[in-house]
């Protein structure tokens, strides 16, 4: 009798996880047919241009767009919650300026966490509780850590404002125009949520673990951090700042300098953040609707020449490479008019997504499994330390 030899089969690596699907979830997804980012079934184009940011949190925690007595619940929730709490102050004081403001973000998120009354229940309803005060809460953060570093004031909170004019108004002092209102709600609705990202992962790792949720936020804050993720939008007006911004400039000007800019970056080989999506195809299906919000911003600032930089660097990208803008293209040239500074962008990325990691939290803890993936090891065989070799 013969033994048939064993087959080994090497394993399928895909680094980044690419392709790979670990779960299932109800709360967003890519529509390849139509090339939309659905939020719970809606296109988020048509969220955009119908709801608000208020109306959006409450569809992506629940499922469902809230009644007129559903958003009023929720909006006075998140009312109740602006101030900014004054331990968190001291402790965001006590960091140096010189710190990124995502560390501000997820320094304060964490003290959040473990001063909440229910830091220790996860239960869902705790849960809930957790992520509307967290919400309610991040923009007095970001908006007072601009503030400090240009050594401002703190401006206290409006109740009588939207979300998003009342995170302008901590930020800048000044009631905002209608038009930059519904442009950086329009962001933030934008933002709020994409599947299964590398920091909404994280997030669902941390919670799979059985750890609060403002740990699994913290997390994700962390990752959200990294200039191939969040960073993005930032790197975009380095990019801008690099090429030169020149005010008055006309815009066929500016776009035949940020032709040539990219021209030299390409050739060079040089990474130009912006650009290019794993999950799109096609192009960002977010892109359109943030960059008429942009287009909006452009013209109520009257700033042709960001226009054409903007044109001339998509344009330049599109010949060379065929590659498409990603959402955080248009995102950082629109924080920037409003007159947020670069570094800044991100943590209003946090403010956003915590609607959607929030959500991701809820639905893993629902259906748990610990996330545990494997390795392939290629390293040294086993060996023995008492034969090692110059004793």
């Amino acid at each position: 009798m013969t033994t048939e030899p064993t087959t080994v089969h090497a394993p399928d690596i895909r680094k980044g996880l690419a392709g790979v699907v670990v779960d299932y979830t109800a709360i967003s997804k890519v529509n390849a047919d139509t090339n939309s980012l659905l939020y719970r079934g809606y296109p988020v184009q048509e969220l955009a241009a119908e709801c608000s940011f208020e109306e959006v949190a409450y569809l992506l925690w629940n499922g469902e767009l809230p009644s007129k007595e559903e958003l009023a619940a929720l909006v006075a929730l998140e009312r109740a919650g602006r101030a900014l709490d004054p331990a968190v102050k001291a402790v965001i004081d006590a960091l140096p300026s010189t710190a990124h403001p995502m560390d501000i973000c997820r320094t304060a998120a964490s003290v959040l966490g473990a001063r909440h009354e229910l830091a220790e229940d996860s239960s869902p309803e705790a849960n809930m509780r957790k992520a509307i005060d967290l919400w309610a809460a991040m923009p007095a953060v970001v908006a007072y850590d601009q503030r400090r570093r240009r050594g401002q004031e703190i401006i206290e909170r409006r109740d009588d404002l939207d979300y998003s004019a009342n995170f302008l108004w901590m930020t800048f002092g000044e009631e905002p125009a209608d038009e930059v209102v519904e442009a950086f709600d329009v962001s933030m609705i934008l933002y709020a949520e994409h599947s299964f990202n590398a920091s909404t992962f994280t997030a669902r790792v941390v919670t799979s673990t059985l750890s609060d949720l403002h740990s699994a936020v913290t997390a994700a804050i962390g990752a959200l951090k990294g200039p191939l993720h969040g960073g993005a939008n930032e790197a975009v007006m380095h990019t801008f700042d690099e090429i030169g911004i020149r005010q008055e400039e006309p815009l066929e000007e500016a776009a035949t300098r940020s032709k040539a800019w990219m021209g030299n970056a390409l050739a060079q080989k040089k990474k130009v953040m912006g650009f290019g999506h794993r999950v799109y195809k096609h192009g960002d299906s977010r892109v359109p609707t943030m960059k008429a919000a942009l287009d909006k911003m452009i013209a109520h600032y009257g700033r042709p020449e960001i226009l054409g930089l903007y044109n001339g660097l998509e344009q330049a990208m599109d010949e060379a490479k065929a590659i498409k803008p990603n959402l955080d293209y248009p995102a950082g040239p629109t924080y920037h008019l409003m007159g947020f500074d670069t570094p800044t962008f991100t943590p209003i990325f946090v403010a956003s997504r915590i609607t959607g990691w929030t959500a991701h939290i809820i639905e893993q803890v629902a259906s748990n499994s610990l996330i545990r993936p494997l390795s392939e090891y290629k390293g040294k065989d086993q060996r023995s330390v008492s034969l090692r070799e110059g004793l």
